[in-house]
């Protein structure tokens, strides 16, 4: 059976259900942050960096790009953007020219802490009401989904 998305929001068919309410409940986060960032001038990538250096420390550029799952090159452009608003240094690393450290400059900390919170903001405007039991079971799900769907990306490039 086809998957069809209506202008309503509805979504038909037995196949792909969840992975298409996984879709549109990702993008309705990222467009949930994007207005709450705006006026700070943040993107919701930027917000991620600047989230790994408030919470984990300075952190290698190239470890950015696994946790985010974002291209290298489009790390780049938005670190630079991040440097040139002054709210992270990019550091050449001593051992090697080619590896780049970040971290938050006093002006990147300050934001911060003006920043909302967004992980509870968008968490209680998503999830309030909803049982404990049923947020661990869509979690489960969706964790074991994209576990399958790693190793048959990986078996595939093994191949």
């Amino acid at each position: 059976m086809y998957r069809v998305i209506h202008p309503s929001g509805l979504i038909d068919g037995r196949h792909g259900a969840v992975g298409a309410w996984a879709k549109r409940c990702y993008f309705a986060g990222r467009a949930a942050m994007e207005t709450m960032l705006r006026p700070f001038d943040l993107g919701s990538t930027q917000w991620y960096i600047l989230h790994q250096l408030m919470q984990e420390g300075p952190t290698m550029q190239r470890d950015l790009v696994h946790l985010l799952q974002i291209e290298r090159a489009t790390l780049s452009v938005i670190a630079g953007a991040l440097v040139r608003k002054g709210l992270i240094e990019q550091v050449t690393d001593d051992k090697d020219q080619r590896r780049k450290l970040l971290r938050a400059t006093p002006a990147g900390t300050e934001l911060w802490r003006q920043l909302p919170d967004l992980s509870t903001v968008i968490n209680e405007a998503a999830f309030a009401g909803i049982s404990d039991a049923d947020k661990e079971a869509a979690v489960r799900v969706l964790r074991l989904a994209t576990e399958r769907l790693n190793a048959f990306s990986d078996q595939g490039n093994s191949k």
